[in-house]
């Protein structure tokens, strides 16, 4: 059984990244005075900024857009039209708003990628069975008994 998530841009994960590169910079701009303090906070928004771009909001070359589940491999398609085949670390993260997958080299990076979902990036039933191959590593199934006949 296999299964394609295609993943939403997600307007409240970009704000969010936003306003923590804006804390962060405000933080700076209390620590450090003149040009170097302005130039920091400055560098920090405009990291928040590419950040959301390319993470939240799936804008960039880079960005997964979709997420094949069922296979060997999960496959991560880009928006640049690739598909890259890459192992799921086992460190993730899953509650009811948010899934975390690491994903592994060559493909991503030498260091590999952790790939953030927000639950509004994906319809309330991918999302459940998104969550669920992450914690199992397998999709959910059907009872036989629920099959039709």
């Amino acid at each position: 059984m296999s299964l394609r998530l295609e993943l939403a841009p997600s307007r409240r994960l970009a704000a969010a990244i936003v306003a923590a590169h804006a804390a962060a910079a405000a933080a700076v701009l209390t620590v450090l005075d003149g040009f170097a303090g302005v130039f920091l906070a400055l560098a920090l928004l405009a990291l928040g900024a590419a950040a959301a771009w390319s993470r939240a909001l799936l804008r960039a070359r880079a960005s997964v857009r979709s997420i094949e589940l069922g296979g060997a491999l999960p496959v991560f398609h880009l928006a640049s039209g690739e598909a890259l085949p890459a192992a799921v670390g086992a460190r993730r993260y899953v509650s009811r708003l948010l899934v975390t997958l690491p994903v592994g080299a060559p493909h991503f990076s030498p260091w590999g990628r952790t790939l953030l979902v927000s639950a509004d990036m994906l319809r309330p039933e991918e999302f459940r069975r998104l969550r669920i191959w992450a914690l199992w590593d397998r999709l959910p199934g059907v009872a036989a008994a629920q099959l039709p006949a």
